[in-house]
């Protein structure tokens, strides 16, 4: 066993171990570590920890000091470096009329050494352009040449899923992907809908495989002669995930019938004749046992207003007499300021007529109207029509 600590660098995905040389290191600490390349900058992911032998490469490189507040100035220098060299090398490729894309410049924290990442569709001379750019930053210039998956790991984005790449998150490596797998579960072949922003297709098609390669073995084919609780017939679909399989019945092919795996007994598995297969006995129904759960009792707390103390808290008295309240609500509202409880207004009573019954009001004459100037008559509504203050019709709007 050997004490060692994990780290990663910066847009990198990939732990490393480092011998802390018995310094203690915590999760989050930022570290400078010896590599192959010179002195570089990391953060750790695992603090001290022992591992097997077998599983470290070696010669096991040693964390040199925990970082200090200078160390992150060098660091931050060395990023406006990088993004001054970026403008500079696209003005250099422009005048070398290279066909390369620049995608990505890392700097040593030493200032040492300087990497341009680039993408080209072919073999590209650049021996001029290094010249170039090693005269203007007097560094080790290095160019490199990656694909399409390198560069949006580097980039980074969202996937079709909504989630950042799975390549710039938490993979280590690409993994082989074939369209083979998109046929195994069962996916559209759609070129726009299994590919990833890389063009290429996505990485998560790996990551069920092989739950989806043991299905397959265990279910039998398409077309497949079976013998069901409901009789024999043939297989007509699968759901891989949930063990399921539709069947058409020789007493009612109009018809898909779903039975689990379980239920179902291949007397012939895949295409192919009926003859000589003897047809056994119907198979027993799969019935799901359920778990009784039992659930207790919630226990419920008393009430605040149920509470004993509340009992001796003193009570606010009521305002006002029983005769105030009884006589409000008999008048129905409340007597005007000034005006004592007691006395209501009075209302002089209405007219009866001769059968004792109020009488209906009467309505002014249209001629006692044009009289007195009282009332106006109001012009009647036609569309989209404006009157004028006489009463005239005017102009249409």
């Amino acid at each position: 066993m050997t004490e060692v600590i994990s780290v990663r660098f910066r847009n990198g995905s990939k732990n490393y171990y480092f011998d802390p040389k018995g310094t203690p290191v915590r999760l989050g600490d930022q570290v400078i570590v010896q590599t192959a390349q010179g002195m570089e900058f990391a953060t750790c992911t695992r603090g001290n920890h022992e591992v097997e032998d077998e599983s470290i490469v070696k010669p096991l490189c040693a964390m040199v000091r925990l970082a200090t507040e200078n160390d992150r100035r060098v660091v931050e220098y060395n990023r406006k470096k990088e993004r001054e060299a970026f403008h500079i090398c696209e003005d250099k490729i422009a005048e070398h009329g290279l066909e390369m894309k620049l995608v990505n410049v890392s700097a040593s924290f030493d200032s040492n050494k300087i990497v341009f990442y680039f993408t080209a569709d072919g073999r590209v001379d650049f021996r001029e352009l290094v010249r170039d750019l090693a005269s203007v930053f007097r560094a080790r210039i290095e160019l490199r040449q990656i694909g399409v998956r390198d560069e949006a790991k580097m980039i980074g984005g969202l996937g079709i899923c909504g989630r950042p790449f799975c390549c710039a998150q938490f993979l280590e490596s690409f993994l082989p992907v074939s369209i083979k797998m998109a046929k195994t579960q069962n996916l559209s072949l759609n070129p726009t809908k299994i590919s990833g922003t890389c063009g290429r297709l996505m990485c998560c098609l790996k990551y069920e495989q092989n739950v989806y390669e043991d299905a397959v073995k265990r279910l039998p084919k398409l077309e497949s002669f079976v013998q069901t609780p409901d009789g024999p017939g043939n297989v007509k679909g699968l759901d891989l995930l949930r063990e399921l399989v539709k069947v058409s019945l020789d007493s009612g092919p109009e018809s898909l019938k779903t039975y689990h795996n379980c239920e179902i007994q291949v007397l012939r598995n895949g295409k192919g004749s009926r003859d000589g297969i003897e047809i056994p006995e119907r198979t027993a129904r799969y019935v799901e046992e359920k778990e009784e759960e039992e659930f207790a009792p919630p226990a419920f707390s008393a009430p605040f207003y149920m509470d004993a103390g509340l009992e001796d808290a003193p009570r606010r008295e009521k305002i006002g007499t029983e005769d105030s309240r009884r006589r409000r609500h008999r008048s129905g509202r409340r007597p005007k300021s000034g005006q004592p409880a007691g006395q209501q207004q009075s209302r002089p009573p209405k007219p009866k007529s001769a059968s004792g019954q109020a009488g209906p009001k009467k309505q002014p004459s249209k001629q006692s109207q044009k009289e007195g100037g009282e009332a106006k008559r109001r012009p009647p509504y036609r569309g989209k029509r404006r009157w004028n203050n006489k009463g005239g019709e005017g102009t249409k709007t």
